[in-house]
């Protein structure tokens, strides 16, 4: 149970983090959403400096490389994040990622690491996987036709890169779980956070991102005011998400990979709560609707989701 009360904790900072990021990127303090992944990716380096001592070690070439690749594949799942928050609502954007990576996650991890649920587990997973999808979609859904198939507008803005982030972060997820069953937590957390700054430097191979970066690189010579503010609230951001990082990976190392990926429901009750209040305050930011279907969606979405993690806890105390 230890573990489930962490990942929890562990969302609640990430919460905060998410509703900074679509803060800064939504007001076009941060210009870029790749701007935004490449300095997270140099920040995550600390990570050595702050746990070598604990625990870190070497290891041979045919290990690290692994590692460095699932950091990397985090790397473009938060710049796939980051996209999707910079153009779509934080309050849609996040169910639909934690709808995604228990999917995605528990089939990776039921053919690489043999992990099964059982009864109660499966059916916790499916009503948050149908509670992320109820919050995700404006409804009703009204179906239009047209000359050669039928569409839908209630897909909402961003949904194609919250796909792909669900699916690069469930396969991040993954990976780290098999590396903790063979490694201490701390040596894969700095390994593997060494493959999240590997991954900022990689988007400097591209044109298209490299520019903006550049661009902001250059800011560092005479930082304004404002700048400074952004920057503090940049780092604010990074160290509410490092810890929740820290917590999501240390609930991982101890229970279920998939159970915990799960409980990223709990995240976007967070995100939606705190986008509602932000949204008082900065309206044109995050723009979140206050119809009444609108309230009713998301309510009854959040009350699914909560059965889901009573299931998946009542389970795991053995009910």
């Amino acid at each position: 149970m230890t573990w489930i009360a962490v990942s929890i904790l562990a969302y609640f900072f990430i919460a905060l983090e998410i509703i900074l990021d679509k803060f800064l990127l939504s007001s076009k303090r941060i210009s870029h959403p790749a701007v935004y992944a490449f300095y997270s990716g140099l920040l995550s380096l600390g990570a050595l400096a702050i746990f070598s001592p604990f625990g870190f070690h070497l290891i041979n070439y045919g290990k690290i490389w692994p590692y460095l690749l699932a950091g990397i594949v985090f790397t473009y799942g938060i710049l796939c994040l980051f996209f999707a928050l910079n153009e779509g609502e934080a309050s849609k954007v996040t169910p639909m990622v934690g709808a995604v990576i228990p999917v995605v996650t528990f089939l990776l991890s039921a053919f690489f690491l043999n992990e099964k649920l059982n009864h109660f587990q499966f059916l916790g997973v499916v009503i948050l996987i149908f509670g992320g999808l109820l919050i995700s979609f404006d409804l009703p859904i009204k179906i239009r036709k047209s000359e050669t198939c039928l569409l839908t507008d209630k897909f909402f803005a961003g949904f194609g890169h919250t796909i792909l982030a669900g699916t690069l972060l469930a396969v991040a997820f993954t990976a780290f779980k098999y590396f903790f069953e063979r490694d201490n937590f701390i040596n894969v957390f700095v390994w593997t956070r060494l493959g999240l700054f590997l991954g900022a430097l990689t988007l400097l191979f591209f044109s298209f991102w490299r520019e903006p970066i550049f661009k902001s690189l250059k800011k560092f010579k005479k930082p304004e005011k404002s700048e400074a503010k952004t920057g503090s609230f940049f780092v604010l951001g990074k160290c509410l998400g490092g810890s929740g990082s820290i917590l999501v990976n240390y609930a991982i190392a101890l229970g279920s990979v998939t159970v915990v990926s799960a409980l990223v429901s709990a995240e976007y009750i967070f995100v939606f709560l705190l986008g509602v209040i932000f949204s008082l305050r900065f309206p044109e930011i995050f723009k979140e609707k206050g119809k009444f279907w609108d309230i009713v969606q998301k309510v009854g979405a959040i009350v699914v989701i909560t059965v889901g993690i009573v299931l998946i806890s009542l389970e795991w105390k053995n009910f």
